[in-house]
């Protein structure tokens, strides 16, 4: 037999990949002689035919990249992928754009710079998402016309 067809033979009644089967260096012609699937066996408990060692995906990298992750490197520009704010959940985004315009309305009615009667029409307007930042808020105010005499001019 050809070392190639013992070689198959190795691989099948090792179980393993041909690739992965280990010829003794200096042995082709007694490999070469084996004409049957007993004689590749014997071979092989002579140790002239061996299993080599399974190669695996070398995990040190992944650990260390990973340690640095966790202590908030390699997180730079480079690394990013998506826009702006496509790391940050649409919710948080809401929630806190929700919360600013909310503390700003809170101020004017506080300072009395808000017309009687917007204050509860606005803040449902924020929590029905109207203004997309807190300038667009107050440009509203002011073309609406919902803010006091008093605060047009300063």
């Amino acid at each position: 037999m050809s070392v190639k067809t013992v070689r198959r033979l190795a691989a099948k009644i090792l179980r393993v990949g041909e690739s992965r089967v280990w010829i003794k260096p200096g042995e082709d012609k007694r490999v070469g002689e084996a004409l049957t699937a007993d004689d590749v066996r014997g071979l092989i408990r002579e140790h002239v035919i061996a299993a080599g060692v399974e190669k695996g995906v070398p995990r040190f990298g992944a650990r260390q990249r990973h340690a640095q992750q966790k202590k908030g490197r390699r997180g730079g520009s480079g690394s990013r992928r998506g826009s702006k704010y496509s790391r940050v959940p649409k919710k948080t985004q809401w929630a806190a754009k929700t919360r600013l315009q909310r503390s700003t309305l809170h101020a004017l009615a506080k300072r009395g710079a808000l017309v009687k009667g917007v204050y509860r029409s606005a803040y449902r307007m924020i929590k029905g998402n109207a203004w997309r930042s807190k300038a667009a808020m107050l440009a509203h105010f002011k073309d609406a016309k919902w803010l006091a005499a008093s605060e047009k001019k300063a």
